[in-house]
C-alpha cells in the first residue's frame, strides 16, 4: 500500500473520530408558565393592568442528559457574590450583571459587602442615551439595553450608592418594570424628532421629569454608616473601585485581532472602541486561568439557542450545531455574521468546575429562565454553562485588569 494511501486512511479515522462523539437528540417542547408570568407580571399587574404576558410557543430544545451536568450549586468553586436578583420585567442585564461582578470586586479586593443600587445606573444611562440622542438628531439607539463597560462609564462620571438609598421601587412592588417609563420617553424623543426640537437642556429636563415619576429622584446626598456622602464621594471614599481599572475582553474575526476595536452591536450605542479583540484560544484562556486565580466576570452573549434550556438550567452545544472539535474563531463569527449569535443577555461568571476535562462555569443570572425551579433551592437563579457554550455563543467580558494582563502587554508592544 502506497504512503499516500496509508495517509488518506489516516485522516479518514481522524474524521470518523471527530464525528464519532454522542449524536444529541432534539425534541419540540410545549414552555409552560413559569417565574416571569407567574411572579413578575402578576407583582406588575397588581398595578398595571394593561401589561400582558408574552406568547408562549412550541420550543425546539436538545434533549439534554442531567445525569453528565453538574448542576448543584455545591458542585462548583466560588467565588464570593451576593445570591441573584431579577432584573423584573426590564431590559437591564447589562447593569445587573456588571453591578454582581462589581460588588464582587468590592469583596474581593476589600473585604466589604455593599450592594449597590443598579437603577441608579440605569437612570443615568437613560440621560446619556437622550442627550446623545439629541446629538445625533435622532440618528442614535434609545432602547433599555446597554453593554457592561457602561456601567464603569456611567460609575466615572456619576458615581454609585447603595442599594438602600436607592432600589427605584415603587412601595409595595417587588420587581421592576420599565414598559411603560420606556414607551412614554420613547415617544417623547419621536415627537422631539419629529418637530426638530432640539433643545438639550428642555430634553434631557423631560426625559428626568418622567423617570422621576416612574422610578423617584436619586439623591444628591445621602447617610451611609453615619458618614454623608455625594454619589461620587461614595464611590472614591467608601466602594473605592477605580472604574480605569476594568477591561473588555472581545473574540471576533471580523476585527483584527490584537487591536482595540468598537463592538459593533445594537446595544454598545455610543460606539465604544474600547474592546481588547483577541483570538478564541486566548479569550478562552483568558476565562479559564481568570476563574481558577479568583476573579470573576461579567459575560454577555447569546441565549437564544436549543442547547439553552430553562428546564435544566444549563447551557450546551449540540452535537446537530456544531461537533465540539470544530468551534473555532470561523464558527464562531459565522454564526454572529449570520446573526443566530445576537448580543442577547449579560451575565455573572461566579464559579467554575471540570467535567470530563472540560469546564463548566456557574453562572448567577437576573433573567426570569433561571429562576423556574424551587425558590428555596440553591440553585434559584443560576444557570450552567458549557465551556463550548461559552466558546461559540459568549461574545466578550469585562474583568479587572490585572486578571488579564499579559493580553494587555501584548497590545501596548
Amino acid at each position: 500500500m502506497k504512503r499516500t494511501t496509508i495517509l488518506a486512511f489516516i485522516i479518514l479515522g481522524f474524521r470518523c473520530m471527530t464525528f464519532a462523539q454522542i449524536q444529541d437528540k432534539s425534541e419540540f417542547i410545549n414552555v409552560e408558565p413559569g417565574f416571569y408570568i407567574n411572579s413578575i407580571l402578576k407583582d406588575v399587574n397588581a398595578v398595571n393592568e394593561n401589561l400582558k404576558p408574552k406568547e408562549h410557543k412550541t420550543s425546539f430544545q436538545m434533549v439534554q442528559d442531567v445525569s453528565k451536568i453538574p448542576n448543584k450549586v455545591a458542585d462548583y468553586k466560588r467565588m464570593w457574590a451576593f445570591p441573584p436578583v431579577s432584573q423584573g420585567n426590564t431590559g437591564t442585564c447589562w447593569c445587573f450583571s456588571t453591578t454582581s461582578f462589581l460588588e464582587s470586586e468590592v469583596k474581593r479586593i476589600y473585604n466589604k459587602e455593599i450592594r449597590l443600587s443598579e437603577m441608579f445606573t440605569v437612570y443615568n444611562e437613560y440621560l446619556e442615551k437622550a442627550s446623545r440622542y439629541v446629538k445625533e438628531r435622532g440618528n442614535s439607539t434609545f432602547a433599555e439595553g446597554s453593554e457592561g463597560n457602561a456601567v464603569t462609564r456611567i460609575y466615572e462620571k456619576y458615581g454609585c450608592m447603595p442599594l438602600s438609598v436607592y432600589s427605584a421601587l415603587p412601595v409595595g412592588r417587588k420587581y421592576h418594570t420599565h414598559e411603560a417609563l420606556y414607551n412614554e420617553m420613547k415617544s417623547f424623543l419621536e415627537s422631539v424628532k419629529a418637530s426638530n426640537s432640539w433643545n438639550e437642556e428642555w430634553v434631557l429636563s423631560t426625559v428626568k421629569s418622567i423617570m422621576n415619576r416612574y422610578l423617584g429622584e436619586p439623591p444628591v446626598k445621602f447617610a451611609y454608616e453615619g458618614k454623608e456622602y455625594t454619589p461620587i464621594s461614595f464611590l472614591k471614599d467608601y466602594v473605592k473601585i477605580n472604574p480605569s481599572d476594568y477591561v473588555e475582553i472581545l473574540s471576533l474575526k471580523q476585527e483584527p485581532y490584537w487591536k482595540q476595536v468598537e463592538y459593533k452591536v445594537a446595544d454598545n450605542w455610543w460606539h465604544s472602541a474600547d474592546y481588547y479583540n483577541v483570538p478564541l484560544d486566548v479569550f478562552m484562556d483568558a476565562i479559564k486561568k481568570a476563574v481558577r486565580s479568583g476573579y470573576t466576570m461579567s459575560i454577555g452573549g447569546d441565549v437564544s439557542e436549543p442547547g439553552f434550556s430553562r428546564t435544566t438550567q444549563a447551557a450546551m452545544v449540540p452535537s446537530f450545531d456544531i461537533p465540539s472539535a470544530y468551534i473555532n474563531d470561523d464558527a464562531r463569527q459565522f454564526r454572529f455574521t449570520n446573526e443566530t449569535t445576537t448580543d442577547d443577555h449579560g451575565i455573572h461568571i461566579v464559579g467554575y468546575c471540570e467535567r470530563d476535562g472540560k469546564d463548566w462555569y456557574l453562572i448567577k443570572d437576573s433573567g426570569s429562565g433561571s429562576r423556574n425551579n424551587d425558590p428555596n433551592a440553591p440553585e434559584f437563579g443560576y444557570y450552567f454553562f458549557h465551556e463550548d457554550y461559552v466558546k461559540l455563543k459568549m461574545m466578550g467580558f469585562t474583568i479587572h485588569k490585572d486578571a488579564v494582563k499579559d493580553i494587555l502587554a501584548k497590545f501596548n508592544k
